[in-house]
């Protein structure tokens, strides 16, 4: 059911890597484990490039860059699917005001996540009693193109039957920013120096942007 909503406003989106959580070193464990199986080089730290790639796109798609022409690749995805993520609960720190902020939302607008993580999501909101917050959870593994396509947006858009215009997606990498735009949904940076509708540093400062109706201090050009 959709909420009334703030100022026009009637749901908010959150990224889950970077946004809901830190996970940097989780993904980082989680894709070492794989290479580690197939003898493949171990991650290179110093590699920007590749500290990007884990951490933002899906795990389908990460696997096929370090998979490129090796016939192992959906072996690899298979021992991926079957690692159990609660391994790597303990590398994942919520990011701070992030419950106090979603307990302030809660009954006022709807609350969803859009993540390229596939199978783990649901187990990390459980395991951080987050569950009970968000009304629809969209991960790679439900869509056929998963961010920066804006297929997984439009479905939560249609799932809560409200306009591209009702939303803001709260996201941290371009794969958000990308997936926003095509989608027609603000999009709101967090901790980051993104083009969009408005920029945040810290989680509460999302309900000052719903109440105000406008991105007046924190806007991006």
């Amino acid at each position: 059911m959709t909420q009334q909503g703030i100022n026009g406003y009637t749901t908010v989106i959150y990224d889950c890597d970077g946004v809901m959580f830190e996970s940097f070193e989780a993904n980082f464990a989680f894709y070492a484990k794989v290479l580690d199986k197939f003898g493949k080089p171990p991650l290179d730290r110093n590699s920007a490039e590749t500290m990007h790639l884990l951490h933002t796109y899906s795990s389908k798609d990460v696997l096929a860059r370090f998979f490129v022409d090796d016939s192992r690749e959906e072996a690899a995805l298979r021992f991926a699917a079957s690692i159990d993520y609660r391994e790597l609960l303990p590398f994942m720190h919520m990011e701070e005001e992030f419950v106090e902020t979603l307990q302030a939302l809660h009954n006022r607008v709807n609350l969803a996540v859009c993540t390229n993580r596939t199978s783990s999501m649901e187990l990390l909101l459980e395991d951080f009693g987050l569950t009970p917050y968000f009304g629809y959870v969209m991960t790679a593994a439900k869509v056929k193109n998963p961010k920066p396509h804006p297929e997984p947006l439009l479905k939560i858009l249609a799932h809560f039957r409200i306009a591209p215009g009702e939303a803001l997606f709260v996201g941290d990498s371009e794969l958000d920013q990308r997936s926003a735009e095509a989608a027609g949904v603000p999009f709101v940076s967090y901790k980051s120096n993104l083009p969009g509708f408005a920029r945040i540093e810290h989680h509460s400062e999302i309900l000052a942007l719903l109440e105000t109706g406008n991105p007046s201090v924190n806007m991006l050009p």
